[in-house]
């Protein structure tokens, strides 16, 4: 499978078949900067209803789209979906927010959406095991880069991949990605500038990769 990260919390994710899902869709107002350009999809996945997440004119085409809790099979994807909170007081603030799995070629990815709600073993034992971890750090209208590391401790998943973090050209108030690299040692860390292949071998480190994509 390969990924490719769009900005913000926004992934391409295409599986071997060919079949594509967009995560998280991100009006450029919003954020600072626009989305890449021509995208085009079978499936967007929209964590919670802010224009920073479900900007579906973003995308090319007539997609499918998941919002909702539930468990779907798509092309031959799997995907699951579960409520979680969008902030630490039950979602009283900000409301919900919905984490993704999919299951593509073999390979377990999770995304985390704009989760706010402070790791647990409850909520982790829920996600199951993760591959690839797509989880936002620069805190504000989510976790930290703290929480995010108590995600990635309890998870264990083989790659992480940071998300939702002020870039050069973000306009939100949010923490850069350094805070959580400050976490890791600096073999775990590695930096790309594009799309990502990935398959079950890649998974057989005994210790995290942190994965960073340039923007």
């Amino acid at each position: 499978m390969n990924i490719q990260w769009l900005g913000h919390s926004a992934f391409r994710l295409v599986e071997s078949t060919g079949t594509t899902i967009i995560t998280d869709p991100y009006k450029g107002s919003m954020v600072g900067y626009d989305m890449p350009k021509n995208l085009a999809c079978d499936i967007v996945t929209c964590s919670h209803e802010h224009e920073d997440h479900n900007y579906l004119a973003a995308i090319e085409g007539s997609p499918i789209v998941l919002n909702q809790e539930g468990a779907f099979e798509l092309n031959g994807v799997h995907i699951s979906s579960m409520e979680s909170f969008h902030d630490h007081h039950n979602g009283s603030r900000r409301g919900g927010n919905l984490i993704f799995k999919f299951r593509m070629d073999g390979v377990e990815v999770c995304h985390l959406g704009d989760i706010g709600e402070a790791c647990s073993i409850d909520i982790c034992s829920q996600i199951g095991s993760v591959d690839i971890l797509l989880i936002p750090v620069g805190g504000n209208y989510t976790i930290d880069a703290e929480m995010a590391k108590e995600f990635v401790d309890l998870l264990m998943p083989g790659v992480v991949i940071p998300m939702h973090y002020r870039t050069r050209d973000c306009e939100m108030d949010i923490d850069k990605v350094d805070s959580f690299l400050k976490l890791f040692d600096e073999d775990q860390i590695t930096y790309a500038n594009s799309a990502i292949d990935f398959d079950r071998t890649d998974f057989d480190r005994e210790d995290t990769q942190i994965i960073v994509f340039n923007r």
